[in-house]
């Protein structure tokens, strides 16, 4: 990996370092694991949820090595600063090994493409190691993707030992049922979802009935199914491979409204 100077509000990947930058030019295949990741999108200055955003990538930093959390503070408080101010990007934080220490990343990354329906298979396996944690297993999670993607899927959806339906590889799931927003049982472990955390407030505000259940894929016959995540906010389900057919979107327009009424700008620097 050779270091060198760069501003971060240019595309690529920064390296925090003794509270400066660093851009990073790629070119060590050994580098160590994501411990911890996190990424929203930011469009002209208007991002969804910055503050869990923030709280989640803390809150795994404490998880995994908690000697990183002072100065994982004041990063996010520099990317936040750093973030462009136009455009659409989908930025991304990571707490990486480097030998037997840590290092803080910022990627810059402009937002690929997205999407507003999409194509659900139940995953083969679960291959989470840390289900709390967001960075450890998002290889092993693009992988599942990857698998499914020849069925006509894009994503993949992680069930427990008996079926149920726990989240997406990259995204959270719920369903509507009988008039009620539906989200998995709490108590199957998964990573909290930002973008679902804002669509479940919302509804909640506007006196939504919700609720949480144990269902398998085959148990949502006729709902209306909803995938979220902070690149694609919220897509609609038009189909679950193998299993049957589910209902039409009715109701996506206003969960986006919400997830729109949820942006907040940034700071003029």
């Amino acid at each position: 990996m050779v270091e060198g100077e760069g501003h971060p509000a240019e595309p690529g990947l920064h390296a925090w370092v003794r509270d400066g930058w660093q851009l990073v030019d790629w070119c060590d295949p050994h580098d160590g694991a994501a411990l911890v990741a996190d990424s929203w999108r930011v469009v002209d200055a208007r991002v969804r949820g910055l503050d869990r955003h923030r709280a989640r990538f803390l809150h795994g930093v404490e998880q995994q090595r908690p000697n990183a959390l002072p100065a994982a503070d004041s990063f996010i408080a520099a990317v936040v600063d750093a973030l462009p101010r136009t455009r659409d990007w989908f930025p991304r934080i990571e707490l990486r090994e480097r030998g037997d220490d840590t290092q803080l990343w910022y990627r810059l990354r402009p937002t690929p493409l997205t999407s507003t329906e999409v194509v659900l298979a139940t995953s083969p396996r679960d291959v989470r190691t840390q289900p709390l944690v967001k960075g450890p297993d998002l290889d092993a999670l693009q992988a599942l993707r990857t698998e499914v993607q020849p069925l006509g899927a894009g994503e993949a959806v992680i069930v427990d030992e008996y079926g149920h339906i726990v989240e997406g590889a990259y995204s959270a799931v719920l369903w509507w049922r009988d008039g009620v927003l539906v989200r998995p049982d709490d108590s199957l472990p998964r990573i909290a979802s930002v973008t679902a955390g804002l669509v479940l407030d919302a509804a909640r505000a506007e006196g939504v009935p919700l609720a949480e259940e144990r269902a398998r894929p085959h148990e949502l016959a006729g709902c209306e199914v909803w995938v979220l995540s902070a690149l694609h906010g919220l897509r609609a389900a038009t189909n679950w491979v193998d299993a049957p057919a589910l209902a039409p979107p009715r109701r996506a327009a206003q969960g986006r409204a919400w997830l729109e009424a949820a942006e907040t700008p940034l700071a003029q620097r």
